[in-house]
């Protein structure tokens, strides 16, 4: 699937050499809420390389002899990657941690305990800072200005390719499974319909994308003849002040966390949207998921699957906000650091690419 991303800024690519390394690419957790400090549950904050969250977990549960399910976390890291995250076991694991835990690659920076132990999503969201080569300096330039740019306006939230597998096909799979109408079995099978979920919603957000781009771009009566849409509609949309246009029946959220409810009045929503008060979702479709209703209905139905029912389902946001966006550039070596923050399920890739306009995967 060579899914050519529709990207929502049109300025023209920017050249970088970007490698996903241990020595190139560096995440830290923020969590959602500070630790208690007491508590049958040590949290540990660790720092990995060249390990994946799953492999981490793998070499906690045999030092300590835990099952891996009693051993808690907060979100999935890269294996390539120098990546520090919060990970709770219960108390009475610590001497065997601290007696058998003898690997190189991990390093544990601090210790604290809490009353309940870390579940998935329990973060704010990720701190990163990224390593970026063969950078021109007035490329350099352009990609600061274009990233703090992009702190104001926002950005697309996509999946990023790492969702989708080695081959960028793993989806298909998921969506075999999905329609096998079995109950999942481990967390493999999960994964994989997840990833269809992922596709899903990346192919809806992509048409979003599409259409509000030729809404922004042409004079209304050229766009409604594109999208076959009334001239009286595109007028109304066209009037919304920010890129990603709302419609009547949208999901949408208080951001960064809330409860959803529906776009009643399009111009009220897009006034607090363009303010960052509130942001559009997207479906993750399954069998408990709120979908949208009256005209972003339409736009939603053609990827939603019904026959998804072995997962929940869920809302996601289809535009964020990076924020903490600073650069530091290295006229010698053509070196460009780019540090950011985004909220969590977010991809820096995903960030990096709307810059760039050029896909990561290698």
């Amino acid at each position: 699937m060579n899914h050519i991303k529709t990207y929502a800024y049109d300025h023209s690519p920017l050249q970088f050499d970007f490698k996903q390394t241990i020595e190139r690419f560096f995440v830290e957790e923020i969590p959602l809420y500070s630790f208690t400090g007491n508590g049958n549950f040590l949290i540990l904050k660790i720092k990995k390389t060249d390990m994946s969250t799953w492999k981490l977990i793998t070499v906690l549960a045999k030092a300590t002899g835990l099952q891996e399910r009693d051993i808690g976390y907060a979100g999935l890291k890269d294996k390539s990657a120098t990546t520090i995250q919060y990970i709770s076991l219960p108390k009475q694991a610590e001497r065997e941690l601290n007696k058998n835990l003898t690997t190189e690659r991990v390093e544990i920076l601090e210790r604290t305990y809490n009353k309940a132990p870390i579940k998935i999503g329990h973060l704010k969201g990720n701190r990163f800072s990224i390593i970026l080569h063969k950078v021109n300096e007035k490329d350099a330039k352009f990609f600061n200005t274009t990233a703090k740019k992009m702190q104001v306006d926002g950005i697309p939230n996509y999946y990023g390719y790492q969702r989708f597998g080695e081959d960028s096909l793993s989806y298909l799979q998921g969506k075999e499974i999905a329609h096998s109408g079995k109950k999942l079995k481990g967390s493999k099978e999960k994964l994989l319909v997840s990833a269809y979920q992922s596709y899903l919603f990346n192919k809806w957000l992509a048409s979003r994308v599409k259409l509000s781009a030729v809404i922004n771009k042409e004079k209304s009566d050229a766009a409604a003849k594109k999208l076959k849409y009334p001239l009286e509609l595109v007028k109304v949309l066209a009037k919304q002040p920010q890129f990603f246009k709302l419609f009547l029946g949208d999901v949408i959220m208080p951001y960064p966390y809330g409860k959803p409810n529906y776009v009643k009045d399009m111009m009220q929503s897009a006034q607090a949207f363009k303010q960052a008060k509130i942001s559009p979702t997207g479906l993750l479709c399954g069998a408990t998921a709120m979908r949208a209703k009256s005209d972003a209905y339409h736009l939603e139905e053609p990827f939603d699957d019904t026959e998804l029912s072995s997962l929940k389902g869920d809302r996601r946001f289809a535009w964020i906000w990076p924020k903490e966006v600073e650069t530091d550039y290295e006229k010698e070596t053509r070196k460009l650091t780019v540090a950011f923050y985004l909220p969590k399920g977010s991809y820096a890739t995903t960030f990096l690419e709307e810059i760039g306009k050029f896909s990561l995967k290698t």
